[in-house]
């Protein structure tokens, strides 16, 4: 209903559900100390073809007595069009049954052995006990020749799915990771291509059985094999369970390799109210792993915002305090790598912290590094290289790396003395070759109000939608029919009921429901005029946490533990216990401003922002046929959090949303109904007492 509701809400499901919603510690300490590098000791290394195309790669090593095995489709790229999204889906179905056992029985024959299974887009992964390994084998195998794709397994992968895109569009550094492949390689390329609400709707079991039928075969695919097993006996296993495996032609299309932009693009996508902005410098190069510059270059971006030592954390961090953290990444590939830094950055140095992005960008390029930074480096790396040899995963690879890109086959072997002679020319060499701050692509995803007019020293700037759609520059000033905040706010009043009507409302009770994980949540609002609140929230028919205000005092209570509210939380109950608070605006102090026109899910609405006494600010929408309150949007340091109201409905001659989906709170998305609504049934004042 209004969206002071959704603060308890999160809070009770914080407690009860243990959701493991702690915020992602900031890795802010310094770099762990080097390990001494050991001699690598990879195994040998033998490679196979079985009759059917299936290529067979065994990295003996009988340190531990257990074995992996990794079957990895190397299906090339494609464009998957109307139904972006496909291959995912198809892939994490694999494991949901077979034609011999359902997903339950998977489980527990795989948990019986104390094995592993996985499976997605590329393949399978199984690992487990040498003496199980056969089990592991017949388990992989069953699973590869005979998924059943199960009509509620499906069903429920596509509600996961898209309750995951739901999230992810109100993720800021999902819609710059988004927008930033987008603009980088166009949608033409499969790596441009975003899965989309309306594409993974229309993927069909059939699709992903499509999928699997036509990209799953032996003579594009790999089978590693790394552990406690010899070559001879690799391959007889190898030969046992995938040599019946069926060849078949699978079809390769070219694509044109996607290219830095000629001069620095500026790609903005607004959203209202965030107090911070996401900033991704991107684009593409061609970078393999076979390529001789190939380790030097990733001992330079290392250098420059691999962690908390780099120079770009210690500048934008350490130095400017502009951000929590600055990083970058280059990532090789087969078609075509990328370069990216990133960040997220208060709106008011926004631009100041692009131009110490070039700054440093400009600094890797014209000067060496000193010989202390880069020992630093290096010798981080040999330890992480060290401790990634650990896991059979990491060996598996490693191994298939070095098959894909022809590399030798002491690449790996031979790491650390190739490591051990990179110098600063090497570097400086790397950088002047892949570092292009000239020709970039500048996606920053934030307030237009805010940054917009910033972003313009920089060059022209393009505006996006979430999944990198060009759109016309919002303009927050076109107003030709010189509409206010006030005209809407009144409009919104007279669509739900008219001044009148609300004003002879003196208590109201409403009961809303959700379901989260399987568990029924209800919440409970009780208000009163003038100025009485009470909120309780449940989880499986246990009160978990209840508010109460009496106009004056008020009292939170978490599990039988009560505490008096702060004097913050007692200034915002006084606003929310209003019934309807947009009757009390001119009264209470908020200034409302008109921002314009904006579509929202398809239809033009008037963005007001809200600032209450204490300068706390909302963006909310009102759809400008209807007048009803559309969207609200709430900033602040911890995130954005975005509330959804639809299919209103009338009782006793008031209309309010029966349906609420809040975003940007928790992990998921919560869509909840609301279950009954009563006015003026004259709530007894202890409802509202304070111990």
């Amino acid at each position: 209903m209004k969206k002071y509701i959704i603060w308890f809400i999160c809070f009770a499901l914080g407690l009860c559900l243990s959701l493991s919603l702690k915020a992602q510690e900031d890795f802010r300490k310094k770099a762990p100390a080097a390990l001494p590098a050991p001699k690598i000791q990879l195994g040998n290394y033998v490679q196979n073809v079985l009759p059917n195309g299936l290529k067979v790669i065994v990295v003996e090593n009988h340190k531990l007595p257990k074995v992996s095995f990794q079957v990895f489709v190397d299906a090339p790229i494609s464009l998957e069009g109307e139904y972006a999204g496909v291959s995912d889906m198809a892939g994490a179905l694999l494991r949901s049954g077979t034609k011999t056992k359902t997903k339950a029985q998977l489980d527990e024959a795989i948990d019986f052995i104390g094995a592993n299974i996985s499976s997605s887009a590329s393949g399978l992964f199984g690992s487990g006990l040498t003496k199980h390994q056969d089990k592991v084998l017949a388990l992989m195998s069953d699973i590869l020749f005979n998924p059943t794709f199960p009509a509620d397994e499906f069903e429920k992968l596509k509600k996961q799915t898209l309750s995951g895109l739901a999230e992810a569009k109100e993720d800021p550094e999902a819609i710059a990771s988004n927008v930033a492949s987008v603009v980088s390689y166009g949608k033409i390329h499969p790596y441009g291509e975003l899965p989309t609400e309306t594409t993974v709707n229309k993927i069909t079991l059939e699709q992903c059985q499509k999928y699997y039928q036509t990209y799953f075969k032996p003579n594009v695919s790999y089978l590693i094999i790394v552990g406690d097993i010899t070559p001879a006996a690799a391959l007889a296993k190898a030969t046992q369970y995938f040599g019946k495996w069926q060849k078949g032609t699978v079809a390769k299309t070219p694509f044109a390799a996607p290219t830095p932009p000629k001069s620095t693009q500026v790609n903005l996508v607004n959203r209202d109210g965030s107090v911070q902005s996401v900033i991704e410098i991107t684009y593409p190069i061609q970078l393999k792993l076979n390529q001789p510059d190939y380790l030097a270059t990733i001992v330079m971006n290392n250098l420059l915002g691999a962690d908390a030592s780099s120079r770009f954390y210690l500048n934008l961090r350490e130095d400017k305090g502009y951000t929590y953290g600055a990083y970058s990444s280059i990532n090789p590939d087969l078609e075509v790598g990328s370069f990216s830094a990133s960040g997220s950055f208060r709106n008011s140095v926004t631009d100041s912290a692009i131009v110490e992005f070039m700054k440093e960008f400009k600094l890797m390029r014209d000067t060496k590094a000193s010989a202390e930074e880069l020992n630093r480096v290096k010798a981080v790396m040999a330890g992480t290289f060290a401790m990634g040899l650990e896991r059979p995963q990491t060996i598996a690879r490693y191994a298939l790396n070095i098959a894909r890109y022809g590399l030798p086959k002491d690449y790996y072997s031979t790491y650390l003395e190739r490591l051990s002679k990179i110098t600063a020319e090497n570097l400086q060499a790397a950088a002047q070759k892949y570092l292009l701050p000239e020709n970039a692509h500048i996606v920053v995803v934030g307030s237009q109000d805010d940054v917009a007019e910033k972003l313009k020293t920089f060059g022209p700037v393009n505006y996006y939608d979430n999944y990198g759609n060009p759109i016309k520059a919002p303009s927050a000033a076109s107003n030709p029919g010189g509409i206010t905040a006030e005209q809407v706010i009144e409009k919104y009043v007279q669509a739900i009921g008219g001044k009148e009507k609300l004003m002879t409302i003196k208590d109201e009770a409403v009961t809303m429901e959700a379901t989260v994980q399987g568990m029924p949540l209800e919440m409970v609002s009780l208000k009163k005029e003038p100025g009485k609140l009470s909120i309780s929230v449940s989880v499986g028919g246990n009160v978990m946490q209840s508010t109460v205000y009496d106009g004056k005092k008020g009292q939170v209570t978490q599990q039988g533990q009560a505490a008096a509210m702060s004097e913050n939380d007692l200034v915002k109950s006084s606003y929310d216990a209003a019934i309807f608070p947009e009757l009390h605006y001119s009264k209470t102090g908020h200034k409302l401003s008109y921002k314009g026109v904006e579509a929202i899910n398809g239809a033009d609405a008037h963005k007001i922002v809200i600032e209450d006494p204490k300068g706390n600010k909302e963006t909310t929408f009102f759809d400008v046929k209807t007048g009803y309150m559309v969207k609200n949007m709430e900033a602040t340091e911890a995130g954005t959090t975005t509330l959804e109201f639809g299919d209103y409905q009338a009782k006793d001659g008031i209309y309010f949303p029966r349906k609420v989906t809040i975003t940007g709170a928790l992990p998921f998305p919560l869509e909840f109904s609301v279950k009954s609504v009563e006015w003026n049934k004259g709530i007894d004042d202890t409802k509202f007492k304070v111990e």
